[in-house]
C-alpha cells in the first residue's frame, strides 16, 4: 500500500477514432510532440497502434489533471511517460526531471494509475499520493 494522502485524482477518456484522424492527420510530427521515443516504440509494435496511442494519451491527461494543471508549462506531453511492469505489464509513469522536481514540490510521492481500451475508447485514471506540502495548481514560476 501507499503511504501518504490522497492529494489529486484525474480521469480521462479518449475516442480511439479521434485519436486515429489526429495521428493520420499530424503523423510523426504529432506523434514526436506528445509521446516518448520508448511510447512509440511500444505502441507502433502494436496491431493497432493508435488504440495505445490513445491509451497513453489517457493516462497523461489524467495525471495532469490529477495536478490539478492539465498539460502547461509545469508538466508538458512528454514529462509523463507510460512504462509498462515488465513483469505484470501494468501501467505506470515515469516523470522528467522538471516534471519529478514540481511533483516534489507539490509533496506527491506517488502517481498510481489504472488503463482500460475497448475497441472505440480508452480510459485513464491517475492519483496522487504524498504529504502535500503545497498546493498544486501551478502557483509556483517554474522557469
Amino acid at each position: 500500500m501507499h503511504d501518504g494522502q490522497v492529494l489529486g485524482t484525474g480521469l480521462d477518456l479518449v475516442e480511439n477514432a479521434r485519436m486515429d484522424a489526429m495521428m493520420q492527420r499530424w503523423g510523426v510530427r504529432f506523434r514526436d510532440r506528445v509521446f516518448t521515443p520508448g511510447e512509440r516504440e511500444y505502441c507502433e509494435a502494436k496491431a493497432t497502434p493508435h488504440r495505445h496511442y490513445a491509451g497513453r494519451w489517457a493516462v497523461k491527461e489524467a495525471v495532469s489533471k490529477a495536478f490539478g494543471t492539465g498539460i502547461c508549462t509545469a508538466i508538458a506531453w512528454l514529462d509523463i511517460e507510460v512504462v509498462n511492469d515488465c513483469g505484470s505489464g501494468a501501467p505506470s509513469v515515469r516523470l522528467s526531471t522538471r516534471a519529478r522536481g514540481f511533483a516534489d514540490r507539490c509533496g506527491v510521492t506517488d502517481i498510481l494509475v489504472s488503463l482500460s481500451h475497448t475497441r472505440e475508447y480508452a480510459v485513464a485514471q491517475a492519483i496522487l499520493t504524498g504529504r502535500g506540502i503545497r498546493g498544486r495548481r501551478g502557483e509556483e514560476n517554474l522557469s
